[in-house]
């Protein structure tokens, strides 16, 4: 293996390529812009159920089709937050409650591919790809986004993976997810960084962007020892319960944001929504996982600070889940989900998109919630409503899609 490459793999557990002012700059020559408005992808892999994240309450072919996990009305136990008269928000989401109120929390409903295809694999490769589809795309609608962004800037992966919204040939940092972000890689031990230091002491890009890396590695490190560290002072002294990984993801992504202007696009990905079975409702296993999805999503917006007013956080899943209950009390593998927008910039505190109904001759293939809107209007118009793209840049951003823009942005 050459030794450079080496360099990448050792950086690869915590930082592929360097989150910091200026490496990425180091390598592409881009400058920073003034302005800086951001984009926060959450992927929720294995097909949330959207019905019951934006429950339809005013739709009766809703409570026909499920007998036992049907989110209850607005007003009765366990039933769901009333977002507009017609639609509520799952009691498990109240965390995000008040910034639907301060109109920063938007829903695009009936939102996702036109590809009908159920399996998880190919639903999430073709929403990450950006090309519904068509398995021979190389690279990730994030990576080419990144290629194109106005003002340059950087983007920011957390999790194990390398995510296929990522992939491609434009340089992006990776941060561990949960307790694995602060974990030593070989760069810190001292003698393997003298080696790497000696190695990389020229003047060219890739030392630049190398000493840049250990730099911001360094810095990142001691921000989050400091920060993690007074969380735990915090949880000692009274007594409250450790948050879930992706809170804890969130609030570190907030912090790193918030501190660098060029850190510009980030993704997380979010698992353990396939309820196939025991799905619950207003409470039980859904309802478990909602709200500290929900939380982190809060610790996001909060840690965002000021910043917020710059940041869309989209959330998306592959497909959503089947509108009549199984016999095992879970919804099977459907097509149409709910979209989520969090920010500053937002139109919010409306349910956007138009509504198929649910009785069975608006149903897709007789089962699942039609799509009347592809999530590439929705990506595409945050590209270039919040993002600045112009409208040249679209086709390369989703190559041979026309989107439609939506009146999600304020402008």
């Amino acid at each position: 293996m050459l030794r450079r490459h080496f360099l990448l793999s050792a950086l690869g557990s915590t930082i592929l390529l360097p989150v910091g002012h200026s490496a990425i700059a180091a390598l592409t020559g881009e400058a920073p812009s003034g302005r800086s408005p951001r984009l926060v992808v959450v992927f929720l892999r294995g097909a949330i159920d959207g019905l019951s994240v934006v429950v339809p309450y005013g739709d009766p072919d809703y409570y026909r089709a499920r007998n036992s996990i049907a989110i209850p009305s607005p007003g009765l136990d366990g039933g769901g937050l009333d977002l507009d008269g017609y639609f509520a928000l799952h009691p498990a989401l109240a965390p995000l409650w008040p910034r639907w109120q301060a109109g920063q929390l938007a829903f695009i409903h009936a939102a996702g591919s036109p590809d009908p295809t159920r399996s998880h694999f190919d639903a999430q490769d073709y929403m990450e790809s950006g090309t519904p589809g068509r398995k021979s795309t190389a690279d990730g609608w994030l990576n080419r986004l990144l290629s194109i962004l106005p003002g340059g800037g950087n983007a920011l992966s957390v999790g194990a993976v390398m995510p296929r919204a990522l992939a491609g040939p434009q340089p992006v940092a990776v941060l561990a997810s949960g307790p694995s972000a602060t974990r030593p890689t070989p760069l810190d031990r001292p003698r393997v960084a003298a080696a790497f230091d000696e190695l990389y002491a020229g003047n060219g890009k890739m030392s630049q962007a190398y000493r840049e890396s250990r730099h911001s590695r360094q810095e990142m490190m001691a921000a989050l020892s400091r920060d993690d560290l007074e969380t735990e002072m915090q949880r000692a002294s009274n007594g409250a319960a450790s948050a879930s990984v992706f809170a804890e993801d969130a609030g570190r992504l907030a912090r790193l944001m918030r501190s660098d202007p060029r850190l510009r696009l980030a993704f997380l990905g979010v698992g353990g929504w396939d309820t196939h079975a025991n799905q619950g409702a207003g409470r039980g296993q859904l309802a478990s996982h909602l709200q500290p999805l929900a939380s982190g999503l809060a610790t996001l917006a909060q840690g965002l600070g000021p910043a917020l007013d710059e940041t869309v956080v989209v959330v998306m899943s592959e497909f959503g889940r089947t509108v009549r209950e199984n016999g095992n009390g879970g919804t099977d593998h459907g097509h149409g989900n709910v979209m989520w927008l969090l920010g500053g910039g937002v139109v919010g505190g409306k349910v956007h998109g138009r509504w198929p109904e649910l009785g069975a001759g608006a149903l897709h293939e007789g089962r699942d919630l039609a799509v009347t809107t592809d999530f590439r209007d929705v990506l595409a118009t945050l590209a270039e409503r919040h993002l600045r793209l112009k409208d040249s840049d679209l086709a390369t951003l989703f190559p041979g899609f026309k989107p439609n823009r939506l009146p999600l942005i304020r402008t």
